[in-house]
């Protein structure tokens, strides 16, 4: 009799903790929604930083771009992280690590989020609440010695905005709920793609190239990934319930996709589409290939990991399609020279100005 009673416990305890299979139709409405809501920051963003990059050079704002060395290093600085996170996990409780976490990623999810709607905010605000303030605090007792320490313009649209958002991120802060989480997940993706700009091709195939080995080594070859993904309680992912039909707004079986499968291939294609307004082709071949590319990519990776049941390296198939694409096509059109000279930002002496290289081979 005891043992009946301790093996029906013990069933209604797994019971309790194991998530519920996911239905087909659960599955497929999570991952379509994964797919959209990665490609949306990348679409948009890669436009916002064509704007972005002729605001620098029109004000002649210095350009912080990633250097060749940044690149290389890159892969070896995540690794660090990464298994600093997860040796952190082991030790520590999680509890507390994510609570920092939270604050932390508060303060940027509201700044992130603020950015976004300022300019949705002013078109909607009355002209006669239309204000400007600009905060300017130098150091130095005299003209000619001041420094100029903070500069920061800032509108009335930008204040509600910051409102708004901290609203927002108090739901976060409150529950954590899915739907937040995105939010500011999709707002740092956003904003990830508009400001995180490669200077030119060969950099971003050797950032992609390294993150490549990278993702597949933490997947494949440890479980250092896949436990921080699940441990870490942070807008640095998008998920979506596979039991929505089930629970709906209470629903906990969340598929998932990191933010860096999203905004790593992101700022690449941005710099495909910059390429292509240099070249004043009135087309943008090179933006739309490989965009359709990353989309077939992510397909790919979910259509794999629904199969074997284990988690998949998204860059193991975003990178070669994202590269490999855009890449057959500046081949089969000549344009191979062209895209590896191009560049954002060219050296004032001895560069070559991109744009009118482009315009000139299509002469």
């Amino acid at each position: 009799m005891a043992d009946l009673v301790n093996e029906t416990l013990e069933a209604v305890a797994k019971n309790a903790t194991e998530k519920p299979k996911a239905s087909t139709e659960g599955m497929l409405i999570a991952y379509s929604s994964l797919v959209i809501m990665a490609m949306l920051p990348i679409f948009f963003g890669a436009f916002r930083s064509v704007k972005f990059l002729k605001k620098q050079k029109d004000s002649g704002e210095k350009a912080e771009t990633m250097s060749e060395k940044d690149a290389l290093m890159f892969p070896l600085i995540a690794s660090g992280a990464l298994l600093g996170l997860y040796i952190f996990f082991k030790v520590f409780s999680k509890e507390y690590i994510n609570l920092l976490v939270t604050l932390y990623f508060f303060g940027l999810g509201v700044l992130a989020l603020a950015h976004i709607l300022s300019p949705i905010v002013s078109k909607f605000l009355p002209t006669e609440y239309e204000a400007y303030h600009h905060v300017v605090y130098t150091k130095g007792s005299s003209e000619d010695k001041k420094e100029e320490i903070i500069n920061f313009p800032f509108s009335n649209a930008d204040l509600i905005a910051l409102g708004l958002s901290g609203l927002i991120g108090g739901v976060y802060l409150w529950n954590k709920h899915w739907i937040v989480n995105n939010i500011f997940a999709l707002a740092f993706a956003l904003n990830g793609v508009e400001f995180l700009h490669l200077n030119n091709i060969i950099i971003g195939c050797t950032l992609l190239g390294g993150l490549f080995i990278y993702d597949i080594f933490w997947v494949f070859a440890t479980d250092v990934m896949v436990t921080v993904a699940k441990s870490f309680e942070a807008p640095i992912k998008l998920v979506f319930p596979q039991d929505l039909l089930e629970n709906w707004l209470h629903a906990n079986n969340f598929a998932m996709l990191g933010l860096g499968d999203v905004v790593i291939p992101g700022i690449f294609i941005a710099l495909l589409l910059r390429f292509d307004y240099s070249l004043k082709r009135n087309h943008t071949l090179y933006f739309c290939s490989s965009f359709i590319a990353y989309f077939l990519g992510l397909v790919l990776t979910i259509f794999i990991m629904s199969y074997f049941k284990h988690a998949q390296p998204a860059l193991l198939y975003l990178v070669p399609a994202c590269i490999g694409v855009p890449g057959l096509i500046a081949l089969v059109k000549g344009d191979m020279g062209t895209l590896i000279a191009y560049k954002d930002h060219p050296e004032e002496e001895g560069a070559v100005d991109s744009s009118t290289e482009g315009v000139k081979k299509d002469n």
